[in-house]
């Protein structure tokens, strides 16, 4: 009678914790590796119920803060898409990535992650990164977009219309690929830069590629 006692109680646990954990877990890892040290650094967030707004360590000591925000649409270019994660990492200000490990996994310290509201609209609170010249490295954010029931992809990287190192040769490179949207134009306010960038999901052929 104990044993079946306790083991009701254990199963009412493990039940209250899947309940907890399954808003997150069980949508956005089914098209994943669970994996910890395989999978994408996108599903490695410590929130159980993240939002639509996050920001990067560090944020408050950095001298060129920086705000990012919009809308992520669905691939019709018009409808809001609603409970999208989108992960952000990027270089530190000297331009070298900020390596650390973490259960014998290694990691970029420089991201965060943020999941659309029903508007689809996001913000991310940041800094400008910095050149690598020995690599000739561009200013960069590195964004992976995750739909529900959907793999994760890689998007174009953000680059800024201010680096030196971007060339107009790059420049009329990106136009003729048809990705101009990806240069942002900042414009300051107060003591932060901010800049709306809006994203729109691929399609489902384009994503598989």
């Amino acid at each position: 009678m104990k044993n079946s006692i306790i083991l009701i109680y254990f199963s009412l646990f493990l039940s209250m914790n899947y309940t907890i954990c399954a808003q997150e877990t069980t949508t956005d890892l089914q098209s994943n590796s669970t994996d910890y040290l395989e999978r994408h650094p996108l599903y490695d967030y410590s929130e159980f119920h993240l939002n639509n707004t996050d920001t990067i360590p560090g944020f408050e000591l950095k001298e060129n803060k920086l705000k990012v925000s919009g809308t992520i649409y669905k691939s019709d270019g018009v409808t809001p898409a609603k409970g999208v994660i989108l992960f952000i990492e990027q270089a530190d200000e000297n331009g070298d990535f900020d390596l650390r490990e973490a259960n014998g996994k290694r990691y970029v310290h420089n991201r965060g992650w943020i999941k659309t509201d029903a508007d689809g609209h996001y913000t991310f609170y940041t800094y400008i990164p910095g050149n690598d010249r020995r690599y000739n490295q561009m200013q960069q954010l590195f964004p992976t977009v995750k739909e529900a029931s959907k793999t994760e992809y890689d998007i174009a990287s953000f680059l800024f219309d201010e680096d030196p190192l971007l060339t107009k040769l790059c420049r009329k490179r990106m136009a003729k690929k048809g990705d101009p949207t990806r240069i942002l134009k900042l414009k300051k306010e107060g003591n932060i830069f901010v800049v709306q960038k809006d994203i729109v999901l691929q399609t489902d052929i384009e994503a598989s590629k």
